[in-house]
């Protein structure tokens, strides 16, 4: 690429190509550059000091290959609005390269190998700033020093605020909980740690708080009461305590994602988490859990049936891909929030109690249901094939015992089972999904279990073969009725030739004839009686 000499270049859009090699030091010559777009191709190396200047507006080289220093003249006029250089291989910023830039609005450096102090990277005064993200770097350090705070409390034009898997550490300065503009907020995957106040406050805007996989402590926070539009709730992966609250469901009525996961949360489910009407994901695994699941299922209606393509997210408009983590077929995922039906509920890793509630049977949008690693007894519901979009159950390592539910075989889509490790019995339902499960270990530490994939049974039969073993037995029955019946009339006729000459020896042997005619009939009616007795049955 040669762009010296065309100085009249206003913009240059290059996206989604093949480009390769170093971007040429000429395109600092182009004064009259407003856009560049070199997102989505092959370049490499570093990119010139010199690079920008003043007329420069949008900057976007997200998706390349680039390394080294961020260019520190690149907001030499002023003029800079949006700068997109995600999925590089950036390693710093020179502190003085955002100083200057008051109209900036937008940065994301999201998955590069930058290594500095967020306080760092930008001035005191943040301008304009409406969306910075730094996830998936090696930013460090705390956010309550003077520079990190001055830098916070003054972004108050701030929508989206994104620091998650980076190595950040201490604890949240209360700006966070009073920048009435901020709609997102993810500082998941970092070392964050303290306690939330009573008194933190919450935008009326925000809408997606991810604080997962950090070190926070204390109970529930009291103070997200207070932020009634959330919709996106993550704090698992931390060492929160005590009960989850009763009001959750009443003060967030807006909540589709809800993960508490991996916590120390101890006490019961409260019924009133089951007042959620827009939840399509609840993940309260790996808890203390104790006492029954709740059974009113009613108004989970946001569960009840297939969604077509749920949007979490409108940030397109931010050009930003906003993520979050999701257990999906015993797997930790990360999934774009501009997710498509990923539907389900978790409840492993816990000590609940008593029965599974037929309740959970009505929510035919599940797509993935885990139970596993809790004290649950009795039945497998008999209607669990009503949950027709299940791709993913895990019942394991409880106490469930009788048969499986013949209903599973209606389950079309079912492509991870797992039932091992409970007292479960009888003949294995077939279905032509469930014969394309051949692991035996979904069905391992259940002696009582039989059929593919595990041993043919030997005293269990299908309704089908116990119609047919009874049609056999009736036929062998009357074959020996008769047979009996022809040997005693041959027997009477042979002997009678020598003895009727007799009349002593005749009187004795009709009685004798009589007395055995007697117990055979009686031994045949007792028989034919037990027979249709038991096949009534």
């Amino acid at each position: 690429m040669e762009f010296g000499n065309m100085t009249e270049l206003d913009a240059i859009f290059l996206q989604n190509n093949h480009l390769e090699r170093q971007l040429p030091g000429t395109i600092s010559h182009l004064v009259k550059l407003q856009y560049l777009d070199l997102s989505t191709n092959q370049l490499v190396g570093h990119i010139s000091p010199e690079f920008g200047n003043s007329s420069l507006h949008h900057v976007d080289i997200a998706n390349n290959n680039f390394s080294g220093l961020f260019p520190s003249s690149i907001c030499v006029g002023g003029a800079l609005s949006v700068v997109s250089a995600g999925y590089n291989g950036f390693t710093g910023i020179y502190r003085q390269t955002f100083q200057n830039c008051t109209t900036l609005q937008e940065v994301d450096f999201t998955a590069n190998n930058i290594v500095a102090e967020l306080s760092d990277c930008f001035s005191e005064h943040p301008g304009q700033l409406i969306t910075m993200a730094f996830r998936q770097n090696q930013l460090h350090g705390t956010l309550l020093t003077d520079r990190g705070e001055e830098f916070l409390c003054n972004s108050t034009d701030l929508v989206l605020l994104d620091l998650s898997d980076n190595a950040l550490h201490g604890g949240l300065s209360k700006c966070f909980w009073e920048l009435q503009s901020l709609e997102f907020m993810d500082l998941s995957s970092n070392s964050f740690s303290g306690v939330f106040p009573s008194s933190m406050t919450c935008g009326d805007d925000l809408r997606y708080l991810l604080l997962g996989n950090n070190k926070f402590t204390g109970t529930f926070p009291l103070g997200l009461k207070k932020c009634k539009n959330l919709t996106t709730l993550d704090l698992g992966g931390n060492k929160f305590s005590g009960t989850i609250p009763s009001w959750v469901s009443m003060s967030l009525p807006e909540l589709n994602f809800l993960r508490l996961s991996s916590n120390m949360f101890d006490g019961i489910i409260p019924h009133e988490i089951l007042q959620f009407r827009q939840l399509q994901v609840l993940d309260l695994s790996k808890n203390k859990l104790t006492g029954p699941i709740p059974d009113d299922f009613r108004n989970f209606t946001g569960m009840a049936q297939e969604q077509q393509n749920t949007d979490f997210t409108d940030y397109d408009k931010y050009s930003y891909q906003v993520e979050i983590h999701i257990v999906w077929k015993n797997v930790d995922h990360v999934y774009n929030l501009k997710i498509v039906a990923v539907v389900g509920i978790d409840l492993s890793g816990n000590s609940l109690t008593l029965e599974i509630p037929n309740g959970l049977t009505t929510l035919g949008g599940v797509r993935y249901l885990n139970l596993s690693g809790n004290h649950l007894s009795g039945c497998i519901p008999a209607d669990i094939g009503n949950m027709v979009l299940l791709e993913a159950l895990d019942l394991s390592r409880n106490q469930l015992s009788g048969k499986i539910p013949q209903s599973l075989a209606a389950l079309k889509s079912i492509s991870v089972l797992n039932f091992s490790s409970n007292s479960l019995s009888g003949r294995i339902p077939t279905g032509d999904q469930l014969r394309t499960l051949t692991n035996r270990s979904i069905y391992s530490n259940n002696p009582g279990l039989c059929g593919f994939p595990l041993e043919d049974c030997i005293n269990s039969s299908t309704p089908a073969q116990i119609e047919k073993s009874l049609d056999e037995d009736r036929e062998a029955l009357w074959l020996y009725c008769f047979v009996a019946a022809g040997f005693i009339f041959g027997f009477w006729l042979y002997w009678g030739i020598f003895l009727f000459r007799s009349e002593t020896w005749r009187c004795a042997f009709y009685q004798y004839v009589d007395n055995m005619q007697g117990k055979v009939t009686k031994k045949v009616y007792s028989c034919i009686s037990r027979f249709w007795a038991g096949g009534s049955e």
